[in-house]
């Protein structure tokens, strides 16, 4: 792993012809990220993508590289910027054999904050490791003992903001994402869906490719069976943006967040999200958001999809409540916020 760069002098920037360069002095390299995402570019899933979104926010002050491990005879970066606790200790714990203290910066996903932290000695070993944390919503502040809350920042994640679009008329159309497994509780949906009056213009797709068997023949059974299901399976991130977009609502059933990036994407793109009841997505979406269902609860899940279907003042108000939110995921927040936690690594 190399962090050697190729520099030019400020105001030859614009254009550098590639037949002529020369090495920075060292008094111009820049300080040394590396993103350690246990997720990468084939995974597709969230946690890759906000590594790398945070790798184009800091690539201007920093260089940066995004690995799935960083080991013992790597280039010995200035900030290991690692991103789930448990996955990413390894990584970690050779940084620490190599650098005693400092240095360190942990992002908590979903299942570090509401599982791993409290029962997985690797987990807890990281969080007293890392110099500085993040976590994705202020709600997951409150599973942390006081001395983690006190080196831990909340950093809301973003996505561009898109402008509305004019939705289908002849259905109703619900999107769900999220790569099929146990954590994102996908056939609590399913199963509501089938519960609603055949006269319900409601049809629900869903992204997200099947993590094991279960979840692949259970699929392949209920969209056989239900007609108002479609599952697209998984489709690149400018497609599912697209599709979130043209949607009437977007639902996440999860059993536990981190601080789910669909929402960012569902919200900034002028669309309500329903959700179920769980710390995380009452930290993304405020505690008086009225579009929650309890975890689990199909049946009550149907209740409200039927309701954003058929009571227009409702739909409504759950827009506005969405809208709301919205500067909060605004990209100029989260780079700043980003930034300045690396910033306070390197500082201590």
């Amino acid at each position: 792993m190399s962090f050697a760069r190729i520099c030019a002098a400020p105001n030859e920037r614009a254009a550098i012809p590639t037949a002529s360069f020369e090495l920075c002095d060292s008094s111009s390299v820049k300080p040394t990220v590396v993103i350690v995402s246990p997720a990468n570019a084939k995974a597709n899933n969230g946690n890759w993508h906000t590594a790398a979104r945070w790798a184009r926010f800091l690539s201007h002050d920093y260089a940066v590289k995004v690995v799935e491990r960083w080991s013992t005879g790597a280039a010995l970066p200035d900030v290991l910027f690692t991103m789930h606790a448990r996955r990413s200790s390894p990584s970690l714990l050779d940084y620490r054999a190599a650098r005693a203290k400092g240095g360190v910066l942990l992002a908590l996903t979903g299942t570090d904050v509401y599982r791993d932290i409290h029962e997985d000695e690797l987990s807890k070993q990281s969080l007293k490791l890392a110099d500085r944390m993040i976590v994705l919503q202020p709600a997951a502040l409150e599973e942390l003992s006081s001395a983690h809350r006190a080196k831990t920042d909340v950093v809301y994640q973003s996505a561009a903001f898109l402008k509305p679009v004019p939705r289908y008329q002849r259905w109703f159309d619900v999107v769900q994402v999220g790569h099929l497994r146990h954590e994102k509780d996908p056939f609590t949906p399913i199963t509501a869906l089938r519960q609603l009056p055949s006269e319900s213009r409601i049809r629900l797709t869903h992204i997200g490719n099947p993590l094991d068997q279960h979840h692949t023949d259970t699929m392949t059974i209920v969209t056989r069976d239900e007609p108002r299901l479609r599952w697209l399976g998984g489709i690149d991130h400018a497609a599912t943006r697209q599709r979130i977009k043209r949607a009437h609502a977007l639902v996440i059933a999860s059993k536990m967040e981190g601080g789910a990036n669909v929402i960012v994407e569902a919200v900034t793109s002028g669309v309500p999200v329903i959700a179920s009841h769980i710390s995380g997505n009452r930290g993304m979406l405020g505690d008086d958001y009225p579009g929650y269902f309890e975890l689990g609860d199909a049946t009550a899940c149907a209740k409200l999809m039927r309701r954003i279907e058929t009571d227009t003042a409702f739909y409504k108000r759950l827009y506005r409540a969405a809208a709301k939110r919205a500067q909060l995921f605004a990209p100029h927040r989260e780079a700043a916020a980003i930034l300045a936690a690396v910033a306070r690594v390197l500082a201590d």
